[in-house]
């Protein structure tokens, strides 16, 4: 299946008739970096962290290779050409699926960061007793441990 017809989420979208080689690869690439974002969601949707890894050095092969077909931040940008709009909506559809994953990442950060405060004891309205590496429940600042009872 040519990465231009329609996937499972991502849009169907054919280049104009006249479309520049350039902009047929730059479609390819943003569909295929579609389809990345989707499997980045589900790596960090299932905490796969090892897939996760691996998609950052394609995706970051990807963005080179966008970057060089869209001659963004040189005189031959081709993004001004209005034959470029639907690859600037995918790209968009793209950078929406991106903040989605930062969202989530960022929410799993935020848990594992609570999980860390409160072993470290450093909330001292918790009431979490912590082991440390003798096996013995360390004193925390403002907790009760088995020993003051």
């Amino acid at each position: 299946m040519s990465v231009l017809q329609s996937t499972e989420h991502s849009p169907e979208l054919v280049p104009p008739p006249a479309a520049s080689p350039e902009l047929v690869s730059a479609l390819e690439y943003g569909h295929v970096l579609h389809a990345m974002l989707e499997k980045e969601f589900e790596a960090l949707r299932v905490q796969d962290l090892d897939t996760f890894e691996g998609l950052q050095d394609e995706k970051l092969i990807i963005f080179e290779q966008l970057n060089q077909l869209t001659g963004v931040g040189t005189p031959a940008n081709r993004l001004d050409d209005p034959a470029w709009d639907g690859f600037k909506g995918l790209i968009a559809d793209c950078r929406d699926l991106h903040r989605r994953n930062e969202v989530l990442i960022n929410r799993k950060l935020d848990a594992i960061r609570g999980t860390l405060q409160t072993l470290r004891g450093s909330d001292p309205t918790a009431s979490v007793e912590v082991y440390d590496r003798l096996g013995r429940v360390s004193r925390m600042r403002g907790g009760r441990g088995y020993e003051e009872v």
